[in-house]
């Protein structure tokens, strides 16, 4: 029996943005990335997406090396494509040309194939008294389910 692969999640991106849209991409990795995400060895810290030449990468997303992986490992930080359709592609591109909009990966994690997949987001940074409207918001909801 397979054991289910780990979905890692970007906790801080709902904290520090509002996302205003949120698509579903493939990810471009070697063998020794996929073994080492399977074992859930990957981190979003001060992620974001980059667009170049029409296409769109993911920057400083942090896979460990793989500890079985001999010669053959890949770089923890490379930059990796992420493969999404073209119309997909032009819709981000134009809403980065808005002020302060930016790409976050949200997720991480293998679909029903076996497949990995990143979920990003279009967002912008929050202001200092959105995020407190967030941890209060947050505390509300906790205090009502401890009640329950």
């Amino acid at each position: 029996m397979k054991s289910a692969a780990p979905e890692i999640k970007n906790k801080k991106a709902a904290f520090e943005y509002n996302f205003l849209q949120t698509y579903t991409a493939g990810i471009m990795l070697t063998g020794t990335e996929v073994k080492s995400i399977r074992e859930g060895k990957a981190n979003f810290t001060d992620s974001y997406g980059l667009m170049m030449n029409g296409d769109l990468f993911l920057k400083n997303m942090h896979i460990s090396e793989y500890k079985e992986g001999s010669y053959n490992n890949h770089e923890p930080k490379r930059i990796r494509k992420l493969l999404l359709n073209r119309e997909e592609l032009r819709k981000i591109e134009s809403k980065l040309k808005e002020k302060g909009t930016t790409i976050v990966p949200v997720r991480l994690f293998f679909n029903e194939r076996g497949i990995a997949k990143v979920e990003i987001a279009v967002a912008k940074g929050k202001k200092l008294f959105d995020k407190r409207e967030s941890l209060k918001e947050k505390d509300l909801r906790r205090q009502l389910s401890r009640q329950e």
